[in-house]
């Protein structure tokens, strides 16, 4: 996974490769990219063709004697004049993009981004909240994002779209993609044991069938499933174990847990059961005693969990299916 998260960096900056949608963002980082490529070679060319024709041209064997070299004011203003107004050229191009990159449409939709260790969470304006971020196409998308734990970084290869997202403050990042498919999402700042895993997708959509998913999956308000999450959250939960099934090398998913055929050390042996009720319950006030085969004992009980907020959890975890 960490080797799909290298490749994937550095094979689009380098070669430009894109597969599925694609921004004019993107376009014009390639073409400043493009730029200074071709402006670096010429450069390149001309000084080790210089250097090549000055070791012949005044070989010791041709010139067997230092002879005092004279100042030429033209040429020394040549060679001041022509990089400054190469380097000039590209701050200017480079600029250009980046202002492209902060002036977001007055138009454009707004969704929120919720970046922790290890998953991202969209939010849309009409309260819709998915691990998938589904935008219409040609339309711009305005991103709000906070991080609730360490930096992370919010990274679009194909959109050439990489945005920090620090703790305590709100990052913002937009685009605008002109056609339909999806592309990768990764985290490109190392956030953790789990930060390769740290993976989701944009998938774009005809504008008629963004507005029918909007419209047909609007979230039916459950407040049992809030209050658990909310207390899961205190307790950072949710920091560890997933609640959608993605993988994490650290803890379990909690996706489907109740009644799931469970390996677990118990005693320094290894015993598989239904995990149960019960066995929820003594899996968070004593996480050590009977640890799922694979992971370490790096869970803490959450000594400040009241009875009732137990209750709450163990209740919610029934019904994440």
């Amino acid at each position: 996974m960490m080797l799909r998260l290298i490749l994937a960096m550095n094979m689009t900056e380098l070669t430009g490769a894109v597969s599925g949608p694609s921004t004019d963002v993107a376009a014009a980082v390639d073409n400043v990219t493009l730029f200074l490529h071709i402006v670096s070679g010429l450069m390149l060319a001309l000084v080790t063709g210089l250097m090549l024709y000055f070791v012949v041209r005044y070989h010791r064997s041709r010139h067997p004697k230092a002879v005092e070299v004279k100042s030429n004011v033209w040429l020394e203003v040549t060679w001041t004049v022509i990089p400054t107004i190469l380097v000039m050229a590209m701050f200017w191009y480079g600029y250009e993009g980046f202002r492209m990159l902060r002036d977001v449409p007055d138009d454009a939709m707004t969704v929120k981004v919720t970046a922790r260790m290890w998953n991202w969470t969209f939010e849309y304006e009409n309260g819709k909240s998915t691990q998938e971020l589904y935008v219409p196409v040609d339309k711009p998308v305005k991103l709000l994002m906070r991080s609730v734990d360490v930096i992370h970084s919010f990274y679009v290869p194909a959109f050439r779209l990489k945005e920090d997202v620090v703790p305590g403050s709100e990052s913002m990042a937009w685009f605008k993609a002109n056609s339909v498919g999806q592309t990768d999402i990764f985290c490109a700042e190392y956030c953790g044991e789990a930060h390769a895993y740290m993976l989701s997708r944009v998938v774009v959509l005809d504008s008629d069938e963004f507005d029918q998913w909007m419209e047909s999956e609007l979230p039916t308000p459950d407040p049992e499933a809030a209050a658990a999450l909310a207390i899961m959250d205190a307790h950072d939960c949710t920091g560890c174990h997933s609640l959608s099934g993605s993988h994490n090398p650290d803890a379990p998913s909690l996706k489907g847990i109740f009644r799931r055929e469970t390996l677990v050390e118990r005693d320094g042996k290894e015993v598989k059961f239904l995990a149960d009720e019960e066995y929820l319950i003594r899996s968070i006030r004593d996480p050590g005693a009977e640890l799922v085969k694979g992971y370490a004992p790096t869970m803490d009980a959450p000594e400040d969990m009241s009875d009732e907020d137990l209750g709450v959890v163990i209740e919610y975890l029934k019904r994440v299916e």
